[in-house]
Formats: structure tokens, C-alpha cells, sequence
């Protein structure tokens, strides 16, 4: 919500999980051909990030989980690229640094391919 609420205010206008492209991307903006993911660090195993661990039980079953995540994550990426489609992957730990987070998405938006 924090994201969405600054690309609104930004003066940008976007669609939410837009069902037929891959990943069902959480911002899409048309208009741009630009798509912005925010991922959860555990879930997508962000790397460095301390939130990014593995559960201590049943570790089989999570690692290959995680892995299995990353490895989707890619494969839509490159999707989208290959349709046209510029990618930012903005990490739910960066959503904490507003003015760092606004500068991210200003570069990412104002810059029109």
C-alpha cells in the first residue's frame, strides 16, 4: 500500500495483478510498458536481506519451496522483457525508507526507456 500510495501521488496512474501477464504483477503501468513487483523477502529469498531465511523445520520442504519461487520469479521476468516490458523489483524490507523508496521510484518511472 505504501508503494501504490506514492506512484499515486507521484501523478501515476497503474493497474493492479493484471491476470494475463506473467507473474501477475502487482503495478502495472500501460501506458509506460513498465512493471513494478514488491516482494516479501522471505517468500522471494532476497539476497543479503536478514529476513530471508529458512525455517529450522522441515528444511527439505522449504528450501526447495523458496528455490522454487526465485526461480519462477526469473522466468516471468524474462517474460515480461521479452513482451516489452521494463521490471523493477522493489523488496518489502526497502519499504521502510520512504525517501530512499521515493527516489527509487521516481528514477524507475521518469525514465522512460
Amino acid at each position: 500500500m505504501v508503494i501504490r500510495r506514492m506512484v499515486h501521488k507521484l501523478g501515476y496512474r497503474f493497474r493492479l495483478h493484471r491476470r494475463d501477464l506473467p507473474g501477475k504483477p502487482d503495478i502495472v503501468f500501460p501506458k509506460l510498458h513498465s512493471i513494478i513487483f514488491v516482494n516479501g523477502c522471505f517468500w522471494h529469498q532476497h539476497k543479503g536481506c536478514k529476513y530471508a531465511t529458512v525455517p529450522k523445520s522441515n528444511v527439505a520442504f522449504w528450501t526447495e519451496k523458496l528455490k522454487r519461487n526465485v526461480q519462477r520469479d526469473k522466468e516471468n521476468i524474462r517474460a515480461l522483457k521479452k513482451q516489452g516490458y521494463r521490471v523493477n523489483v522493489l523488496w518489502e524490507c526497502e519499504t521502510t525508507n520512504i525517501k530512499r523508496l521515493n527516489f527509487k521510484l521516481r528514477k524507475f518511472l521518469d525514465n522512460k526507456k
